[in-house]
């Protein structure tokens, strides 16, 4: 099978090389080479999908005769973790970027087929360059060979393997990777379209309005990503954080804020056609930084937790990122004069500016946080100190730039495009202000918020932009009602579900908001102390009785797991009971060895946790094994004394000593002499870890009280769900699908004008200001129209889709 693999994997590098040069080949209008060049690309990902359907065959198999089964999985791993294990590694983790990228790449082409028929070849050639760039790393780099054999022993294959590191044996680890992964690799696809553009220098809208949905695609994935990681750990790591700050974290952090920033200002550049030049450098931006996050993990240039331990590919990947950088730089240079903006700015009090602000406030963020990220390396090259910036720096200065962004996520929606009067925007802002100024107020007086300036900002600011979310909502509800006589409710799906991206994107600002304030509330309100308790004794920390109960234990192959039973007594009443455990394992994938050794591998805390929409009791224990450790000594020295023999060890001791030296001069008695070790070994381990039970000695426990920390996760739900409402399909008035790239041009002057027609039905527009707006903007839908006429009736112009202008146009089915 690993021999089928390499071939198909092989296969899959020449497919990625073929379809871009065919698609080049293809770029003066050759239909034929063109879709050749994309039925390519399908079999590319059809290549990897079935060198995935390997691995993961492997895995599930316990084909140890694979490396990367070897070395990242083992017989007692449990079956989901197997199938997971694959991009724990670091072949396995590159070929899921290939994969995911293929998938990509399969999906925006078939989209396009009928679309951006001149950017189209140089987009085929830019996505099958990176991929054949990750898959040629898979067969020439060193070591990263997803189908390399295991080293044999003696002619042997492994029985066994190293099995999966215990800190990823969680349920968030099983997606979070694959879905950080999907977020780095289709921002390829905007990325590509953007290259494709600037190079036939077609620098309208059209590749915005084809690559937006990836576009979001890849923003949402890599938003759940970072919230799955943050989530591992909270409940995982016992340090009772969800954000260290960490390099490898931060990368992932990277690109989504620009990405954020990226979905921002496409929409100006496609209602007003300004800020060309600014998206194209955002993208390459964005697209940098998803490989900077690639090459951070596998570098090893800055120390991280979730970084691999080699450094075999870090310098192929930063060549391709310099390359990337140089080459997209070059090419804006170039196209400067045709990237000029024919429009400006209206008004400042208009969406768009609110926009530019917003993502000056992005970028601004994210310098700082490539400035704290890499300050190591850039220390050490002025000082020769590898110095540090530890997390209250920060903290420091992301905190003003995350509160101004809340300010303006809440002005933005209560604008209109273009422009809007005075008293439009003294009707729109009066119930917002005046909850903000209430919420504020309130906290002031009967909270010690007043005590936290930045925390005490933000929340009013959430107050502000959540009611004026609330406002755009009930508004928008109202005036529709008035226009089809439906109920609230169905009046309300209505107005969602015929304006999907704006009040998608304003749920997913919602979510956002409350993610803001569940950090902001459990970051500066907190409670957290260590303890020592002993069995038997009690503590209060925030006015909560937390009693050590009992201590708990728990022995098996893999660890021992020593933990406590905690009870939870708020107003003189038991309101639950917490189990935290610190989990102790043997190294995996090794010979059966003595006692002591599952005090030799990894140890992780189970966490007891009891969640709630207010606060979060988190808890973590450090249990004193000292007496354990003793006795673990005293059986390991009584298990040498028996397989010696030592003057009276009973036969079976004895016998089983003959079996070991038996064993040492010929490996083939291995597989009789390890059960019968482990049998041993076994019952001796659960004897000791019982005496745990019997302990009086006092454990280490760490208390937090997290206020409104549940709210983070909620927040982040809710987002989500906005992103998927604004990603589900549009359909066109008639309600046909949006297929071809003059149907998205009218499409979106449609929007348009719908928008206007919202905005001021709403309020945000004055009678006088939507009439010139309404007449703007049908002024510009007639000129679409004549256009397109135009180009249809043979005027010798090309009609967009590089079809010739006098025949109709062409629509592929597949």
């Amino acid at each position: 099978m690993s021999s089928l693999g390499s071939a198909l994997l092989g296969l899959a590098f020449l497919a990625a090389l073929g379809a871009g040069a065919i698609a080049l080949a293809g770029r003066d209008g050759d239909e034929r080479r063109l879709r050749f060049s994309r039925r390519v690309v399908y079999a590319f990902c059809g290549l990897l999908t079935a060198c995935v359907v390997i691995i993961e065959l492997a895995f599930a198999g316990d084909d140890f005769s694979f490396n990367i089964v070897q070395q990242h999985s083992s017989i007692e791993t449990p079956a989901g973790y197997k199938l997971a294990a694959m991009w724990s590694s670091q072949e396995g983790s590159l070929l899921l970027w290939a994969w995911v990228l293929s998938i990509a790449a399969s999906a925006a082409l078939y989209a396009t087929r009928n679309k951006l028929r001149e950017l189209v070849p140089w987009a085929t050639a830019v996505m099958m360059g990176v991929a054949a760039f990750f898959t040629g790393l898979m067969l020439f780099a060193p070591d990263v060979d997803p189908f390399a054999k295991a080293a044999t022993v003696n002619g042997v294959t492994p029985t066994d393997g190293v099995g999966l590191n215990p800190l990823l044996q969680h349920p968030s680890m099983m997606i979070h990777p694959p879905m950080l992964y999907s977020g780095y690799v289709a921002f390829t696809v905007p990325f590509a379209f953007a290259i494709g553009a600037l190079v036939t220098r077609r620098i309208d809208a059209e590749w915005i309005r084809a690559t937006r949905r990836f576009a979001l695609i890849a923003w949402t994935f890599l938003g759940f990503g970072l919230l799955l990681g943050a989530r591992w750990s909270y409940t995982e790591l016992g340090w009772g954080g969800y954000w260290a700050w960490d390099p490898v974290e931060n990368a992932a952090l990277m690109p989504w804020l620009l990405g954020t920033a990226f979905l921002h200002s496409i929409m100006v550049q496609e209602k007003r056609g300004m800020l060309k030049v600014w998206n194209a450098t955002l993208i390459v931006g964005t697209f940098s930084m998803a490989l900077l996050g690639t090459f951070l993990v596998r570098s090893g240039v800055l120390q991280s937790i979730h970084a691999f331990g080699d450094n075999t590919v870090g310098p192929y990947i930063l060549g391709l990122i310099a390359v990337v950088l140089v080459g997209s730089t070059a090419l804006i240079v170039s196209r400067l004069d045709d990237l000029r903006s024919e429009k400006r700015i209206d008004s400042l009090a208009s969406r768009e500016s609110i926009f530019l602000v917003n993502n000056l406030l992005l970028v601004g963020m994210t310098a700082v946080i490539f400035w704290g990220t890499f300050f190591p390396l850039i220390s050490e090259l002025f000082t020769g100190d590898k110095a540090s910036l530890a997390a209250p720096w920060f903290d420091r200065y992301t905190t003003p730039l995350a509160i101004g962004l809340v300010l303006f996520t809440g002005v933005g929606p209560l604008l209109a495009w273009r422009r809007v009067s005075w008293e439009s925007a003294k009707r729109v802002f009066r119930i917002p202000l005046a909850v903000a100024a209430v919420v504020t107020v309130a906290l002031g007086l009967f909270t010690d918020a007043a005590d936290h300036l930045w925390a005490l900002a933000l929340f009013a600011f959430a107050a502000f932009a959540l009611s004026g979310l609330a406002q755009e909502f009930w508004s928008g509800t109202q005036a529709r009602k008035q226009l089809s006589g439906e109920p609230g409710p169905q009046a309300l799906v209505g107005l969602v579900s015929r304006n999907r991206r704006r009040y998608g994107g304003y749920i997913v600002h919602v979510g956002v908001i409350v993610l803001l304030v569940g950090i902001a509330a459990s970051s500066s309100f907190q409670t957290n102390r260590d303890v020592e308790l002993r069995p038997g004794e009690s503590t209060t920390v925030d006015g909560r009785t937390i009693t050590y109960v009992k201590p708990t234990m728990a022995v098996d192959e893999e660890k021992f797991t020593f933990g406590s039973v905690l009870r939870i007594e708020e107003g003189g009443e038991v309101v639950g009971f917490l189990r935290p455990s610190r989990r102790f394992f043997r190294p995996t994938g090794q010979a059966p060895g003595p006692i002591s050794t599952y005090f030799a591998g990894e140890a992780t805390s189970e966490v007891g946790l009891r969640a709630g929409l207010g606060n979060d009791l988190w808890i973590a224990e450090q249990p004193n094994v000292e007496d354990v450790q003793r006795g673990v000594r005293l059986a390991d020295q009584g298990f040498g004394q028996c397989v010696r023999g030592a003057p009276g060890t009973p036969p079976q001791c004895r016998a089983l000593g003959a079996l070991m030296k038996a064993a040492a001069a010929n490996p083939s008695l291995q597989a009789q002499a390890f059960p019968l070790i482990e049998q041993v070994q076994s019952g001796a381990a659960k004897r000791v870890a019982r005496s745990f039970l019997a302990t009086t000695a006092a454990s280490t426990f760490k208390v937090i009280v997290n206020p409104l920390v549940t709210w983070m996760w909620i927040g982040g739900l809710i987002a989500l769900a906005g992103a998927l409402i604004a990603l589900w399909p549009s359909r066109g008035r008639r309600g046909a699908l949006v297929r071809t790239e003059a149907d998205a041009r009218k499409e979106a002057k449609y929007r348009e004008i719908r928008d206007a027609e919202l905005d001021h039905a709403t309020g945000k527009l004055s009678d006088e200001d939507f009439a010139l707006v309404d007449a703007e903007l049908r002024r510009e839908a007639i000129e679409i129209l004549e256009r397109e006429n135009g180009e249809g009736s043979g005027n010798g112009s090309s009609n967009g889709n590089g079809a010739h202008p006098r025949e109709p146009e062409k629509v592929e089915q597949g």
